[in-house]
């Protein structure tokens, strides 16, 4: 099918959206709308045909969610060629009932997102990705659609990937690149450089669709016409929404995205549609205003293109980022791992805001040799400060650098990005990125626990922010210059795949790992030689111990901690005044002989007495200090 060509001197209508109908007829939010091609065909091909009885001469399939990622949420993921398929012929049959023998309807076979991240900051490979996209185009394509629609693509490499994966199958393919962008940022060329980017890839026409209304959706089309030498294609929303009774509804003033809809062609769509919110009412008034586009306006926008082009930034310029050297830690403490013996200290935070007593043990530990506080992050899914809070009060009032631990437990990829922003604002720039513990350990197991991603993908995301981008590219400012921490266990009873792991960290941009506590050198011995070569700067996690009843239940009751025997032993016979010197020996002479052999040290201290961190570090970091 020659799309190009049918798009030459006129402008075609799209539809709208499917779910918003769908929704209205009852079918429930939440509950997937493709499944609707199954159970309820006739209600999807009475859409489809209200769309072309409104003067919609394009027409999607309702298979936006179709893929096996999404489906599986759903117990579908067995159906993903089926529903394709049908949706496909559901669309074809409509429009074999409605539009009239010798016109043109085209049918496009609509593919969204997978619905979860790529990796590093997701679970799911390149690999795994394009293989979804291809199982469910080569089922659209065997159901009888005219091209593909890859569409709502946020995630550029996601929309890469899809683009790949579709190519190859001898149909055409749109590409829709959604812009979640603010207006400052959408107005520094951002839609044209995409543009160019995405056409690169391949696609017959280049578009956006969704999350914008027609207003914001013609800068975003005017910037991409100025950098192609093709017409784009748009489907805006008709405006912002709102929830009006528990249910999500959208401005149905028609007449201002039927007035758009005719700006848009204007300024290079040649294909215009609506997407979330919009209905048959939009499209019959959008049809009826781009009836006589061709005599007036077919002219007028290649003139304007060519002038915004002239005009336009030099894309080399734009496209420049951040000197490379702003990915690098600039703290001083990442400079004491780098070039010297790196001592943090983590203390333990109390219930409520009172932290006078977790900044006088700062202080004091600062006077001991030690040169950061570690500051965990719900450690056990418990209900404490948020690190960076705690992180910026104790820089203040103890003079010392904190690490804050940040997890991925409670927050979801906009909450966590929004935390560092706010870490580099506040003078905080140790992080430890941690994965976190599940909220159904800690003080409230009903909570949710959101895992958007895991301590690899944490660190990709501080590492895009130390290059002065966040995730989605958009630009922050200064590189923040964080020192990236990751955690590492030698003790681990699956050992070769938590050093694949710390590969990942290590891949994604991580400076340094901090380790589990260990107990004795043959663990870190086993650890470092499978480490060898790979350039890994490791702080030792050290734990003074404070009495047998604390061991046991760390060796039998916490994953990851190891402690020999002899050790175990020996504390059970030591009185409640002797096993923490006890434990403190244990700590002091592992840090003597691992010295050499690692970048820093690591302390837990029990929660009640964190001078124990200042008995082992005393003496062999620093000199012990002299009594009055």
């Amino acid at each position: 099918m020659d799309l190009k060509g049918k798009l030459d001197g006129r402008v075609l209508v799209g539809d709208g959206a499917m779910g918003t109908l769908l929704a209205e007829r009852g079918f429930a939010y939440g509950h997937p709308y493709d499944r609707a091609n199954l159970t309820h065909p006739a209600v999807v091909r009475e859409v489809h045909e209200e769309y072309l009885r409104a003067g919609a001469r394009v027409i999607e399939t309702n298979t936006f969610s179709a893929n096996g990622f999404k489906l599986a949420r759903h117990d579908l993921e067995d159906r993903v060629e089926e529903i394709n398929a049908r949706g496909a012929r559901l669309a074809r049959e409509a429009v074999d009932a409605v539009v009239s023998r010798g016109e043109d309807a085209l049918v496009l076979g609509a593919i969204g997102p997978l619905g979860r991240p790529l990796a590093p900051i997701g679970p799911i490979s390149p690999e795994e990705a394009k293989a979804a996209f291809a199982g469910q185009a080569r089922a659209l394509l065997d159901g009888g659609v005219h091209a593909l629609i890859l569409e709502t693509f946020v995630d550029l490499e996601e929309l890469r990937l899809a683009c790949e994966a579709v190519k190859d199958l001898g149909a055409p393919v749109l590409a829709h690149k959604t812009f979640v962008e603010d207006g400052e940022t959408l107005a520094e060329g951002l839609p044209g450089r995409v543009a160019r980017k995405v056409a690169s890839w391949g696609p017959v026409l280049v578009g956006s669709n969704c999350t914008v209304g027609p207003q914001r959706m013609l800068g975003i089309v005017e910037g991409m016409a100025s950098e192609l030498d093709g017409p784009v294609a748009a489907y805006p929303n008709p405006g912002l929404p709102q929830l009006v009774g528990g249910k999500v509804r959208f401005n149905r003033d028609v007449s201002h995205f039927a007035l758009y809809g005719r700006k848009l062609a204007q300024a290079g769509a040649r294909l215009v549609g609506g997407c979330c919110g919009t209905t048959p009412v939009h499209v019959r008034a959008l049809s009826e205003a781009l009836r006589d586009f061709e005599l007036d306006g077919k002219t007028n926008g290649g003139a304007r293109r060519a002038a915004r082009r002239a005009a336009a930034v030099p894309v080399e310029r734009t496209e420049k980022g951040p000197a490379e050297a702003g990915a690098e830690p600039r703290t001083a403490f990442a400079q004491k791992i780098r070039s010297g013996f790196a001592v943090t200290v983590e203390v333990d935070l109390p219930r409520g805001y009172d932290i006078s007593g977790v900044v006088e043990a700062a202080r004091s530990l600062k006077e001991r040799g030690a040169h950061a506080i570690d500051i965990s992050d719900g450690a056990r899914a418990r209900l404490r400060m948020h690190p960076v809070a705690v992180a910026r009060i104790v820089q203040e009032q103890a003079g010392i650098e904190v690490v804050a631990h940040i997890s991925c437990r409670d927050r979801n990829i906009i909450g966590l990005q929004a935390d560092l922003l706010s870490a580099a604002a506040l003078g905080v720039k140790n992080i430890l990125a941690v994965t976190g513990d599940p909220a159904q350990i800690g003080d409230y197991p009903e909570a949710t626990s959101v895992f958007d991603t895991d301590a690899v993908g944490l660190v990709h995301v501080l590492s895009k922010m130390n290059r002065g981008e966040d995730l989605a590219g958009n630009h922050v400012g200064e590189p923040p210059g964080f020192l990236i921490g990751a955690a590492f266990n030698p003790t681990a009873e699956d050992l070769e795949g938590e050093v694949e792991k710390l590969e990942r960290k290590a891949e994604a941009g991580a400076h340094a790992f901090w380790t589990q506590p260990v107990f004795e050198m043959a663990s870190l011995e086993r650890a470092l030689e499978m480490l060898e070569g790979m350039g890994v700067s490791l702080l030792l996690g050290l734990m003074p111990l404070r009495s047998a009843r604390q061991a046991e239940f760390l060796h039998h009751e916490v994953p990851g901690i190891n402690i020999p025997e002899e050790v175990r032993k020996k504390l059970a016979g030591l009185s409640a005044e002797d096993a923490p010197k006890y434990g403190v020996e244990v700590a002091r002479n592992l840090l003597e002989k691992a010295k050499p052999l690692v970048n820093g040290a690591y302390l837990m201290p029990p929660a009640s007495a964190p001078h124990l961190a200042g008995d082992v570090i005393e003496g062999v970091v620093q000199p012990a200090r002299t009594k009055s």
